[in-house]
């Protein structure tokens, strides 16, 4: 089989939206946030994503934070949108709004809303369709739990290769290392990025699976970077050693805060003025803020001492 070309790999981590005391977009901060996050050593970014509070913003402030963002970005690194809507129509408005802005990819769920409302097969390939018919760049599938709707990872190969601009896939299902290898092994070269996420929590058994890029929090790149640049050049022992030291904080991340996590540490760390999650999300209570300060001041990262 020939060699897959591979536009991106690496650690593409997720952009928190900052917000002010009062719960308003605090752009600055913001700003100030990408800038760390490249300095962190992130092959690229990604907003508007779920750990970026996507659910509580409208959309003239999605468009505010896409300009925004990636005005300032400036194409230092490529910026994944995320586009995620419920309509085929909106969704392929946001996408092609998003390519027109600079957006190197767009990353979309499969239509969902609430707790029933759910599209069988048939309609979420249209779906992914009529978005790719009005883009030029890819497209990556997020098949998360969030959603709640079953994408087989024969579907999703038979969408790689029937629909042209569907070609990264972040997998953050239960079993997702298995998944990443049937994804693999059933779309051939149309799976040009088959990706982890969830914090990063099941990373290792992902890239044994041949997971070429990864989704985290915002808040340590620097550590999780490394790891996947060990395993993608051959070193495993490398990468073992390096996910075994880091990985008491990608659980302190992934079990106890949440999106969370990452605001707290860019507070701690000065990058950010505030680390409010806009309500009703609850911002974390004080012991498990100090837990998690615990264990990422054990691994020294980057962004406690960034703006300092």
């Amino acid at each position: 089989m020939p060699e897959v070309t591979r536009r991106y790999t690496g650690i593409f981590p997720v952009v928190p939206t900052t917000f002010d005391e009062y719960g308003g977009l605090d752009l600055p901060s913001q700003l100030r946030c990408v800038d760390f996050m490249i300095d962190s050593g992130s092959d690229g970014l990604c907003i508007l994503a779920n750990f970026s509070e996507q659910f509580v913003l409208s959309d003239e402030e999605r468009e505010i934070l896409t300009s925004a963002i990636l005005k300032h970005v400036a194409g230092r690194v490529p910026v994944i949108v995320t586009t995620t809507h419920y309509s085929s129509r909106i969704c392929a408005e946001r996408s092609k709004r998003a390519q027109d802005q600079g957006a190197a990819m767009v990353m979309i769920m499969p239509p969902y809303h609430g707790a029933t409302f759910r599209v069988g097969e048939l309609g979420i390939f249209d779906f992914y369709r009529t978005v790719s018919d009005a883009i030029a760049i890819p497209i990556m599938i997020q098949d998360a739990p969030a959603a709640g709707t079953p994408l087989s990872a024969p579907f999703l190969a038979r969408m790689a290769k029937e629909i042209a601009q569907v070609a990264y896939f972040k997998i953050e299902t239960a079993g997702a290392a298995q998944k990443l290898r049937d994804l693999i092994r059933l779309g051939g070269d149309a799976i040009e990025g088959p990706w982890d996420g969830e914090e990063a929590i099941t990373l290792l058994a992902d890239l044994d699976a041949g997971a070429t890029g990864s989704m985290t929090g915002g808040g340590y790149a620097d550590g999780i970077r490394p790891i996947i640049q060990a395993h993608l050049s051959g070193d495993r022992d490398a990468a073992v050693e390096g996910y075994g030291r880091w990985l008491p904080l990608i659980n302190y991340e992934n079990r106890q805060c949440g999106l969370l996590a990452c605001k707290a540490l860019m507070k701690e760390g000065g990058v950010i003025a505030c680390e409010a999650p806009r309500h009703p999300i609850l911002p974390m209570s004080p012991e498990t803020r100090a837990g998690l300060l615990d264990t990422a001041r054990r691994l020294d990262p980057l962004v406690l001492r960034w703006g300092k």
